[in-house]
């Protein structure tokens, strides 16, 4: 188990008291719920983020060659030389 040393103003220092006696808790047990809570949420946001990517229908949308991550350089010079050479 790890020990925390922490700084707080006095305004953070006041809310954590009213917490700890709202509660009847622990200084321990108040942070333990403020980062389960913290965490919960930053985990729902990058899912949610995900998810709504992967309902808008941009994720697969596009259609090109089945190498064209590894080969994009010369699929491109292939085109440019298409479109210049017919000038």
């Amino acid at each position: 188990m790890a020990r925390i040393n922490a700084r707080l103003d006095d305004e953070y220092m006041a809310k954590l008291e009213r917490l700890k006696s709202q509660m009847h808790t622990s200084t321990t047990e108040v942070l333990k719920l403020a980062i389960d809570d913290l965490y919960e949420t930053q985990l729902n946001q990058k899912q949610a983020k995900l998810q709504a990517l992967l309902n808008s229908d941009f994720v697969g949308c596009g259609e090109a060659e089945a190498d064209l991550s590894s080969h994009y350089k010369s699929y491109l010079n292939s085109d440019l030389s298409k479109k210049h050479d017919n000038r």
